[in-house]
């Protein structure tokens, strides 16, 4: 048989794209996207998403260029994962909460051709204009107006607008199919992580597969309705819009939310399946008594981030909605890994049963997780003791950071695995628990908060002597950055907690802002002078849990 192998009709390059058409066919009918009033079927999407692509194609949009977006959860994001790459585009999703210094950034760095941009960032895309080195192109501008945003600005008529770039395209364009299924599909960029955001590539191939790796993870149902509360900018929504399509699904947009309105979007839809930071949860939990009653159906709600507290998690499921906690990284295209519920443990305690559900468990159908020793490079005993970093390999993994070819190494190694910067253990079932994290990352409401970044800026106050910063549980967030400092001698005027804070508050993103200050004589250090900080983080611990994000 050494004659047979791959030939020209069984070596389709892979693509998630190819969903749309498909549910366009089967679905074409049924409800895509629901929006307030607005309710587009998959007919009417697959129609928008190629005029998309046809109008981009006719603006100079070439294969390869890098076409940004920043919006909340709305029908114009959703089509662009499938109208920007159907022209052959990269599609760039930017975190709304960055600032304009960190967004002229990626946009340099990315070399954006074109941005898509929502009434509401308009001043904060001005902003980053201005800041992008003198003489640089800047990327042409698409306003997406949102009638239903009370705050449209009205007197934007020297742009482009989304809905005319939807009119003006051809719909029976021929999308643009990938040469390659290794061919980049999406650019993410970490945030937070370090002061000069790391671009991570993604490719057809593994997007096509963590899509399927979604649905068959967490048997997702044809037809499912899902409402959209983990932004699409994060992780591409870890890949679910590519998911939704595979089934027909209906996506649910909210602009914005609260627990009043997850409630009143799950009963009016019938929601079945939503993805969320802890903070969602917080605040399904915290609505007043006349919206957190229990449901008439079962939600299913995948969770990542910060374990939830045992008490949030038994209020949560106490409400009709089944919880699923899973890890994953920009890196990943979404969820790498999950704790995969085994029924003899709903026979456990409440306490118990939280216990287990907080560990990051086993790795998903299309990726190995293990924990390795840093010294021997082996598999770390399942002793759940043994302390190692959690490493990575399978086939949504990323092609690499772009222009970073020192930053790629790093992170992917010879060994064939891709090293996560997370302390973990495995315990003997074979499941993998987070117990610290390499690079001090805080994780507050699904962001990625760097304590180095946030201590850079505090060294900055005049009268800071030393600066370390922790992550401090909150009843919101989960965890919010939590700043120990000291004082130089002789300074005038002692500054206050909500001073420190102010000045932070000008100089970071609104989420990276510590949310709690600690004044100390001198921070505690090791003999070679270095700041402890697990010293920190118990400190932090026995401040307990907080709903300071109000400062």
């Amino acid at each position: 048989m050494d004659h047979l192998g791959p030939n020209g009709a069984n070596s389709m390059p892979l693509t998630p794209l190819g969903f749309l058409r498909r549910a366009a066919t089967i679905y074409g009918n049924c409800p895509s996207i629901i929006y307030k009033d607005t309710v587009f079927t998959w007919s009417q999407t697959n129609y928008r998403c190629l005029r998309l692509a046809s109008s981009l194609s006719s603006l100079g949009i070439l294969t390869g260029d890098v076409v940004s977006v920043i919006a909340p959860n709305i029908p114009e994001m959703y089509e662009m994962h499938f109208g920007v790459p159907m022209a052959g585009a990269i599609l760039n999703t930017i975190n709304t909460r960055l600032d304009a210094r960190t967004i002229s950034t990626i946009l340099n760095h990315a070399e954006s051709k074109l941005i898509f941009v929502d009434s509401q960032y308009l001043k904060l895309i001005a902003d980053a204009f201005t800041l992008l080195p003198p003489k640089t192109n800047h990327p042409q501008l698409i306003l997406i107006q949102d009638k239903y945003w009370e705050g449209q600005q009205k007197d934007v008529k020297t742009v482009i607008t989304y809905e005319k770039l939807i009119v003006m395209g051809d719909a029976n364009f021929q999308w643009v199919k990938p040469k390659s299924e290794w061919s980049p599909m999406v650019l993410n960029y970490t945030s937070g992580t370090t002061s000069a955001p790391k671009g991570v590539v993604h490719c057809h191939r593994g997007l096509f597969l963590i899509a399927l790796n979604n649905i068959i993870g967490y048997a997702l149902p044809e037809r499912l309705v899902y409402l959209w509360t983990l932004p699409m900018f994060h992780g591409n929504g870890w890949s679910c819009p590519w998911a939704t399509a595979a089934l027909g699904g209906t996506n649910v947009c909210l602009r914005h939310f609260d627990g009043a309105g997850i409630y009143s979007a799950i009963n009016t839809y019938k929601v079945t399946h939503l993805c969320c930071a802890p903070v969602v949860l917080n605040m399904l939990t915290n609505t007043s008594d006349h919206y957190a009653t229990p449901l008439t159906h079962t939600v299913n709600i995948i969770t990542g981030g910060a374990p939830p507290p045992a008490a949030v998690l038994n209020k949560v499921e106490t409400l009709g909605f089944t919880i699923k906690h899973a890890y994953g990284l920009t890196e990943t295209a979404g969820i790498a890994a999950s704790c995969v519920w085994k029924r003899e443990w709903d026979r456990r305690s409440p306490e118990e049963r939280a216990r287990l559900m907080a560990r990051q468990g086993v790795g998903t159908l299309c990726m190995e997780v293990d924990v390795i020793d840093g010294v021997t490079g082996l598999s770390v005993p399942h002793d759940g003791v043994t302390q190692g970093e959690i490493v990575l390999r399978g086939w949504s993994l990323m092609l690499g950071y772009l222009k970073n070819e020192a930053a790629t190494a790093a992170a992917v190694r010879e060994d064939g695995w891709f090293y996560t910067g997370d302390v973990g253990v495995v315990h003997g079932d074979g499941y993998v628990e987070i117990k610290d994290r390499c690079k001090d990352v805080i994780i507050s409401g699904g962001e990625n908060v760097s304590s180095v970044e946030v201590e850079s800026v505090l060294y900055g106050h005049p009268a800071v002597e030393e600066a370390g910063v922790v992550a401090r549980p909150d009843e919101h967030w989960g965890e919010t950055p939590c700043a120990f400092v000291s004082l130089k001698d002789g300074v005038e005027k002692r500054p206050t907690e909500r001073e420190v804070v102010e000045f932070c508050r000008g100089r970071l993103p609104g989420f990276m802002v510590p949310k709690t200050v600690v004044f100390l004589p001198e921070l505690p250090k090791t003999a070679t002078g270095k700041i402890q900080k697990y010293v920190l983080r118990r400190m932090a611990g026995e401040l307990g849990s907080t709903c300071s994000s109000r400062l």
